[in-house]
């Protein structure tokens, strides 16, 4: 059984640290692999020229693939092409929220600087064509057939939706109930569509055994993204991530709300063993207060420079590859891209929540942001100044401004928070006890006590 592609995406036009104390050292990162059911989606986009990069987590035999996406226009065979996967990867790993590690200098060295400064094998799919006096007698035109990679690729128009689906469902395609009116509304638009299976003659000769990305470039003054059609057989709310790579600034959506996930935030330091676990329950926890009506922000940046980069930088051959064609090959930038801003949008959605097809618009904002959270280790040696004495004193206060922020962020009991922390090392209540002008041998022995 077809798993739903999450997107079938498309193309119509189509006690926080300051911002600037970036650094410190990446030690983790909240990856796309975190979640289920996820689709990812590359835009490249500069004046109404569009290249998209389509991924998604199909599990199960090849000949079972097939995928769906209207377009704007019958594409050319040299519009179409098929990637690899570690592009993709790359870019998610490179913009993927991380996790920062810090460690607390000595309380007196500081004070002393700040006094000196002052402050397989399996049957063959069937025919992509149906027919040519089928498809004529159903009102549909097939356009135009390529074989790129190991796809095989079908150009099509259509007079009226019934046909369309009668059609697509004798050529194999699954279509769920409720697919009739939304391919009615996409034809109204004069949208072709994009129709793709894997041919498996291909895909051995090839030595291919995963389903590589598929990659369409076309002109469009619309700058939108079809979703809806892969909401109609899908198993639960889906996940999608948008990386978009444009010239001018940020991409934001026009028609939902966008709001940035949480970011510059101090966690515990148990939060370094289970990052992952903590990122899922804080988007979870965005997701639910946000009614899931929202497309997050998870990262804007510049891509000639990154503090600190969870991934090497992509070059600028590579981004060429995911379809930014204003970069000049030939340019020597130290290996550094130049005139691209990327965005990474996340949304976890359905079609209640999420009724209509998302529509971009690129921003002059070049604003950077970053999903980034800080484990910040105390400095633990002996209070030989006042600066070190009310530095001690100040800890359980930041421990419980921790364990707070957490707790809300999270839904995380508080009590479980509290005790993992003391169980690393974070003891609130330990150190509120001692008493920085107790000689400092007073502490060595406690268990003869």
């Amino acid at each position: 059984m077809l798993r739903s592609l999450a997107v079938l995406v498309a193309l119509a036009a189509l006690m926080p640290l300051p911002a600037a104390a970036f650094c410190g050292f990446y030690v983790a990162k909240a990856d796309t692999d975190l979640f289920n059911q996820v689709s990812k989606v590359v835009i490249a986009r500069n004046q109404g020229r569009t290249v998209i990069t389509m991924a998604n987590d199909f599990q199960g035999e090849p000949a079972e693939f097939a995928i769906v996406i209207p377009v704007p226009s019958v594409l050319e065979r040299e519009q179409i092409h098929v990637t690899e996967n570690a592009l993709i990867d790359h870019l998610d790993a490179y913009t993927a929220p991380r996790l920062v590690e810090y460690f607390d200098d000595n309380p007196c060295r500081v004070y002393e600087m700040m006094s000196m400064v002052e402050d397989g094998v399996v049957p063959a799919p069937p025919a992509m064509s149906g027919g040519g006096g089928r498809a004529r007698a159903l009102g549909v035109t097939i356009e135009a057939e390529y074989t790129v990679g190991e796809y095989d690729i079908v150009i099509l128009s259509a007079e009226q939706s019934a046909g369309l689906a009668t059609w697509l469902r004798e050529s194999g395609y699954h279509l769920p109930d409720g697919a009739v009116p939304v391919l009615s509304s996409y034809l109204a638009a004069g949208m072709k569509f994009f129709l793709a299976k894997v041919n498996l003659g291909e895909q051995s000769k090839l030595g291919f055994t995963y389903l590589r990305p598929l990659q369409i470039a076309f002109e469009s003054e619309k700058f939108m993204l079809p979703i809806r059609l892969g909401m109609l057989n899908a198993n639960g709310p889906q996940e999608l991530f948008v990386f978009t790579l444009t010239k001018s600034g940020r991409v934001e959506p026009v028609n939902y709300r966008m709001a940035r996930i949480a970011a510059d935030v101090p966690v515990p330091l148990y939060v370094r063993a289970k990052f992952g676990d903590f990122y899922l329950a804080m988007f979870d926890q965005a997701v639910a207060r946000e009614d899931m009506r929202a497309v997050f922000l998870e990262y804007a940046w510049d891509m000639a420079w990154c503090d600190p980069c969870a991934a090497d930088p992509l070059s600028p051959e590579q981004l060429r590859e995911l379809g930014a064609f204003w970069q000049d090959p030939d340019f020597d930038g130290g290996g550094q891209a130049r005139d691209v801003f990327v965005t990474r949008l996340h949304l976890r959605y359905d079609d209640e929540h999420f009724p209509d097809d998302l529509i971009f618009r690129e921003t002059e904002n070049r604003e950077n942001f970053q999903g980034r959270y800080i484990v910040t280790h105390p400095w633990s040696g002996q209070p030989e100044c006042p600066a070190a004495v009310e530095y001690m004193q100040s800890l359980p206060d930041r421990y419980e401004v921790e364990a707070q922020q957490l707790a809300s962020l999270t839904g995380w009991p508080i009590t479980d928070i509290r005790a993992a922390m003391a169980a690393n090392g974070q003891d609130a209540v330990a150190i509120r006890a001692r008493d920085p002008d107790d000689p400092w041998w007073r502490t060595l022995w406690q268990d003869d006590e």
